[in-house]
């Protein structure tokens, strides 16, 4: 099934089916599928074109989902870019934003990749 261009997967509840389109987590499905009065139990395939339109119709009333959404996080980036804040010059040099630590993790984002770890005792026929 297609839904605002996204392949929605047939044989999963809808409510587990919705969480594939970008903004849309469990949370918002529910929420979504209440307040369209379509069960959770229903599986995809199980969906009534009147369903279908409810919950379309729903979704571009109320949110942003995949490529209008993506398109404003993008906008939101390069603003915070352009003020060159603190937030902006992490995105930039592509370090963690949210204050995680970076000595010991974020091995993958600052190149540091390791691909095996030893014991750190050189073997005694190299002494």
């Amino acid at each position: 099934m297609r839904l605002l261009g996204i392949n929605i997967p047939d044989n999963k509840r809808i409510e587990i089916a919705m969480t594939y389109m970008y903004g849309i987590g469990l949370s918002r499905s529910r929420e979504l599928l209440r307040e369209s009065k379509i069960g959770l139990e229903k599986r995809t395939k199980e969906l009534t074109q009147d369903e279908m339109n409810r919950i379309k119709n729903w979704i571009e009333k109320h949110y942003r989902v995949e490529g209008d959404l993506r398109q404003v996080i993008r906008r939101n980036i390069q603003r915070l870019k352009e003020l060159q804040t603190y937030r902006g010059t992490r995105h930039a040099k592509r370090l963690p934003v949210r204050g995680q630590r970076t000595k010991t993790n974020s091995r993958t984002v600052r190149g540091n990749v390791r691909k095996t770890a030893g014991s750190g005792r050189r073997k005694t026929d190299l002494k």
